[in-house]
């Protein structure tokens, strides 16, 4: 009873921290369950694929009613995410535990990495074209293109190929380690593509619940999924992840990425010492 309220406790700040930053909570469950609880790797992954479903089923709505998630670019993109979700859970039954702690740690470190590198961008773009002086155009207007349609109030989504190449991996790694693959794609549309933060974590909420239910059916085929366990993180990241999507629009983007950067680099650090013991 005692080790399910803890359960409940830690996947409700879990929830909370994946909601802010898209990330689904998958990252703080796996080292949560694992270091702190004991459970191996890979029931700890069948469990925060269900708590990062969790997740985004209470953040989603609430960032889609307040006009924050990119709906359009989430979903191209998550088409090619759960093509990789599918064959990470094919695979992930036949990697060795260390290798996949391995895997966790150098994850966190390069997106920690690259998070910290990242310039800050500025937002609002002012060039504006002369409209009163311009001469007429009797010619039809440009019909927007495939960007232009994935983009949003203030900015425009770059680097496709490179953001389907990333969902893919994104897939992968989400089935592998459990993590939802938001980690992966928030940097990769705040980075590579060119979509502000706050949008890019929004949309992360909407694509990880269809991520993690892919690759979770795999894991409950294969009987990877404790429901003892699952259940009280579950309820505990449902209710942290209502509130964090609540209070998300009052936090700070500066100290989101921060705080962002500070806790995978201590999860990497906690994960890389479980490989090689």
């Amino acid at each position: 009873m005692i080790v399910g309220l803890w359960m409940m406790g830690g996947g409700a700040a879990a929830g909370v921290f994946g909601s802010l930053l898209g990330l689904g909570g998958g990252i703080l469950i796996v080292p949560l369950l694992t270091l702190g609880f004991g459970l191996p790797l890979r029931e700890a992954v069948g469990v925060s694929l269900v708590s990062v479903m969790m997740t985004s089923s209470a953040a989603a709505g609430v960032y889609l009613e307040r006009h924050v998630a990119n709906l359009r670019l989430g979903m191209t993109l998550e088409l090619f995410t759960a093509i990789g979700a599918l064959v990470g859970g094919s695979i992930a039954f036949l990697l060795d535990e260390r290798l996949l702690s391995l895997l966790f740690s150098a994850l966190l470190g390069y997106v920690a990495f690259t998070m910290i590198r990242a310039r800050t961008r500025d937002s609002i773009q002012g060039v504006e074209s002369p409209a009163i002086d311009a001469e007429p155009d009797d010619g039809p207007p440009p019909r927007p293109t495939l960007l232009d349609r994935l983009g949003g109030d203030g900015y425009q989504v770059r680097n496709l190929g490179r953001g389907v190449i990333g969902a893919l991996g994104a897939g992968v790694a989400s089935a592998l380690l459990g993590i939802g693959g938001g980690i992966i794609k928030v940097p990769l549309m705040h980075l590579a593509m060119g979509v502000p933060l706050r949008v890019a974590t929004a949309t992360s909420n909407l694509m990880i619940g269809i991520t993690a239910a892919a690759s979770a059916v795999i894991y409950l085929v294969h009987g990877g999924i404790d429901p003892y366990v699952a259940g009280p993180t579950g309820i505990g990241v449902f209710v942290g992840a209502t509130a964090g999507s609540r209070l998300g629009h009052r936090v700070d983007l500066r100290y989101l990425r921060l705080l962002f950067v500070v806790v995978l680099g201590y999860t990497a650090i906690q994960m890389l010492l479980r490989a090689v013991q």
